[in-house]
């Protein structure tokens, strides 16, 4: 069954839940479970690179907003150093998100080889 964040199964996220007061931020929010889910899904029918997405995105689902818009924004172009990229990886390793702490470390080698870092 898809759950909501808040553990809610989603079918229980109605029009009139939402009207009656009953619905929660984290009712909105989806679980990191069913982000995997819709992984296995993807790589089932030949996506790799769409359940890649889906797996970094289940990892960065727990983390705080502000932090992810923060980590958006470093990675723009120009906007950090290697050392500060490096430090966003780990931090992300120190999260229990791997994936993404790859994907920062990649950005910043892509980067230093296109002359776009900070």
């Amino acid at each position: 069954m898809t759950r909501a964040k808040s553990g809610r199964p989603v079918d229980d996220i109605t029009l009139d839940a939402v009207r009656g007061g009953d619905v929660s931020v984290d009712d909105i929010r989806i679980d990191p479970s069913t982000l995997e889910h819709q992984a296995e899904v993807a790589a089932s029918h030949g996506n790799p690179q769409l359940a890649a997405n889906f797996r970094r995105a289940a990892e960065l689902s727990v983390l705080p907003d502000d932090l992810v818009l923060a980590i958006y924004e470093a990675l723009r172009p120009r906007r950090s150093t290697g050392v500060q990229l490096e430090q966003i990886a780990r931090d992300l390793e120190a999260r229990d998100a791997p994936l993404n702490a790859a994907l920062v470390r990649e950005a910043a080698q892509a980067y230093l080889a296109r002359g776009l870092l900070a």
